[in-house]
């Protein structure tokens, strides 16, 4: 596509495509000095050495305010190579080449496997930055160090700045000096939108469906559409050496049956990474809760403490409204917390404060 960004952004506000946003169309500037560099002739001559790769961008900002969208329009606009991809599942990619390159005896893990993703492409959009895992923390500066030396660049979208990746996090002075690769490499934005249009989407929505039946099905898949615009990947995620796969994700909204959450073996663990990764959960098809399914119903309230801990927006389908789920059984009484919450968390108040 030889079109500018900006271009591309007014034509789209003009097909009705787009809503126009003066916040986000400030951040098209640089978007379009990266793609305008990238798309000059990087070759050297027999005696001048090829130009450096622009610098790279670190948008970050608030839940919902358009960053992953504006991210994909620059893919859409760049002529060369380029990969866009979640960043936990990025790093899950990274560690599995780290462990296969470790148990071949490989003194150097890491350089490996940066060579083999940086000879594929030229440019990485990374979709939601965050590092809450030690293992990420300790391996990501020294792997973007050798992208950055390959001559690649690195486009990011996060919901923190860039002081604040893994804080808190364990031995995280090991960790600081990737801080300052990325501000070395990368130009840092902040996309200020005050609207939330995530949430806006949602607004005055119905997003608990009872009785889990076909018109039930048919909302929740337009509630799905209207947030993942149509985009959907498979997200995993790396909690204390297993792997949580969510089969359907988009953007910081994901997707999945009560059977894929609560129906194997989960624990704590994964419901947090779960919870401090996605901002809408759609959950379909919880079933009634009893005797017969008194393992699941335990992960269900588990998952469900976590989300609403976290702040995570529910969208649910389930077989009965919040008070009958849970009626007779072991757990039934403990289950009325849960079903309190759940009649929080569908409320447009609770949505709004969170």
């Amino acid at each position: 596509m030889s079109e500018t960004l900006p271009a591309y952004y007014a034509r789209l506000v003009a097909e009705g495509r787009l809503e126009a946003d003066p916040v986000q169309e400030s951040a098209l500037p640089e978007f379009e000095r990266i793609r305008a560099e990238l798309a000059k002739p990087r070759r050297g001559g027999l005696f001048r050495k090829a130009p450096p790769p622009p610098k790279g961008l670190y948008l970050w900002g608030g839940v919902g305010r358009g960053k992953s969208m504006l991210m994909d329009l620059f893919v859409e606009t760049l002529e060369v190579p380029a990969r866009r991809v979640h960043f936990h599942a990025f790093m899950q990619e990274v560690q599995s080449g780290v462990h296969m390159e470790r148990q071949r005896g490989r003194e150097d893990p890491i350089a490996p496997v940066a060579r083999r993703v940086s000879d594929q492409v030229k440019v990485f959009a990374f979709d939601e930055m965050q590092i809450t895992d030690i293992a990420d923390a300790m391996i990501v500066g020294r792997l973007f160090e050798k992208l950055f030396d390959a001559g690649c660049v690195v486009v990011t979208t996060s919901n923190r700045v860039p002081d604040d990746l893994y804080k808190d996090g364990l031995n995280r002075e090991l960790f600081l000096p990737f801080i300052a690769v990325l501000k070395e490499n990368m130009e840092v934005r902040e996309l200020k939108a005050a609207r939330d249009y995530r949430q806006d989407r949602l607004a005055g929505r119905q997003v608990y469906f009872s009785p889990n039946d076909a018109a039930a099905r048919e909302q929740i898949e337009e509630v799905w559409q209207k947030l993942s615009d149509g985009r959907e990947e498979t997200l995993e995620l790396n909690v204390k050496g297993r792997v949580l796969t969510l089969p359907r994700f988009s953007s910081g909204v994901a997707r999945a049956s009560f059977y894929d959450l609560c129906g194997r073996m989960l624990g704590p663990a994964d419901y947090l990474k779960l919870a401090d990764t996605v901002r809408v959960l759609i959950l379909e098809d919880v079933p009634r809760l009893g005797r017969q399914n008194f393992n699941e119903a335990k992960r269900f309230v588990t998952l469900v403490d976590a989300l609403y801990e976290a702040g995570t927006q529910l969208v649910m389908s389930a077989a009965a409204e919040p008070d009958y789920l849970y009626v007779e059984g072991a757990g039934a009484f403990e289950f009325e917390r849960t079903a309190s919450r759940l009649m929080e968390m569908r409320s447009a108040e609770w949505a709004e404060e969170e």
